[in-house]
């Protein structure tokens, strides 16, 4: 006599939507819109569970014909939503994060393993950085050959940057493909 509760997939509250698009706006600034009014079709975020989940309104729609015990997820999981109510961004978000960020860091090659090891990018490993860059504000990691590593936050300006010692933070580490 088992009982289970199903989780219904359900668009995001007023609340919700205003912690996601904030979260999504350090990193993306207001290319929010554009990632749901795409020029290919229109998209939404969709909630199961805890995690949020970014769909085509199309496949959206499919999905409300599966019966709710059987849908798991659907479409691509940007992140989840913490106990407090706090949006974790998920490293599965690096696709749609890399297309639309605004401030972008670019590692050398000796630093890759590095990062993709967990461990901040320091200023001897930066290669480039987006100019006016604040501190603070979040940024996708780039390999010298333009593939997304992961995404973090500045932790300097670039102005503050130039100035720097080697050894000290440039990007404080959140996430990595590794």
């Amino acid at each position: 006599n088992q009982s289970l509760y199903y989780y219904k997939m359900r668009p995001l509250t007023e609340d919700e939507t205003r912690t996601l698009f904030v979260k999504l706006s350090e990193y993306i600034g207001k290319s929010v819109e554009r990632m749901i009014n795409r020029g290919d079709e229109r998209h939404c975020f969709r909630l199961i569970k805890d995690r949020v989940y970014y769909i085509s309104e199309a496949l959206m729609k499919a999905a409300n014909s599966v019966k709710r015990e059987d849908l798991l997820a659907v479409g691509v999981c940007l992140g989840k939503f913490s106990k407090s109510g706090k949006f974790r961004l998920h490293i599965t978000a690096l696709e749609y994060l890399s297309q639309y960020a605004k401030y972008k860091v670019w590692v050398k090659p000796s630093s890759e393993m590095s990062f993709l090891y967990g461990n901040h990018v320091t200023k001897s490993g930066l290669a480039r950085m987006t100019e006016n860059t604040p501190q603070y504000s979040g940024v996708v990691v780039y390999s010298m050959s333009d593939i997304p590593l992961g995404f973090g936050v500045a932790a300097q300006s670039t102005e503050h940057c130039q100035t720097l010692d080697p050894s000290g933070n440039v990007v404080l580490h959140q996430s990595d493909i590794g």
